[in-house]
């Protein structure tokens, strides 16, 4: 684990991200807050890319809660089945789409707790919701974030709390609402497991490469 960098490094590095790539948006199609939502629910252990092919057809046919409902599990299970453990996904998907209707109106809430309240939501998921759909600078960590925090230094942390609570703290404000789809997008595209990719790398000067031989 690196050590944590020091605030004027953090500066450079968000600077570097955000002229590369001044607007980063999350790659799980949607068209409003509850679609998003169900992607990200039905993301978990699986690719942006294969929930974008299974909802793709689905979306086009289902945009709320009870429209879901309407639709019902077995024929979601028929959308989504390409995905990993899509038939408990589909009975989460279910149960939040009534609680949704019976206890929000019909609409996702946008606090975390609201959103950690209903089946398969965890806090994950409620942070990139919130993220993307309300703009707050929520940190959603994944296994991209937690092994592009520990390898630069960025936010190091023993586990994605720690790691979460690291980029809380020390990323500078003007770059907090941004930074998920950041280290996201460089984790996935080029510091990577296995071959991170610093011949591309637009911070490498300033990485330490904990782990990286």
């Amino acid at each position: 684990m690196a050590k944590q960098l020091p605030y004027g490094t953090m500066r450079e590095i968000f600077e570097r991200f955000r002229e590369s790539e001044p607007e980063p948006k999350g790659e799980l199609e949607h068209t409003n807050a509850y679609t998003l939502l169900v992607a990200v629910a039905l993301s978990a252990q699986a690719t942006d890319k294969g929930v974008n092919r299974a909802t793709r057809d689905l979306f086009a046919r289902v945009s709320t809660p009870q429209q879901m409902l309407d639709l019902g599990e077995e024929a979601l299970i028929a959308h989504i089945k390409t995905i990993g453990l899509y038939r408990n996904k589909a009975k989460n998907v279910m149960k939040l789409s009534r609680i949704l209707v019976e206890e929000f109106d019909g609409e996702v809430p946008n606090s975390r707790a609201a959103l950690e309240s209903l089946p398969g939501v965890g806090r994950k998921t409620a942070n990139v919701v919130l993220n993307m759909w309300w703009g707050m600078p929520t940190q959603a960590v994944d296994t991209h974030i937690f092994r592009v925090g520990n390898r630069t230094g960025l936010a190091p942390g023993k586990d994605v709390v720690a790691v979460e609570r690291a980029i809380e703290d020390n990323v500078p404000a003007d770059f907090a609402r941004h930074a998920h789809h950041w280290l996201i997008l460089h984790g996935r595209y080029v510091c990577k497991a296995r071959k991170p990719n610093c011949a591309v790398c637009v911070i490498e000067d300033l990485c330490p490469k904990e782990g990286v031989e």
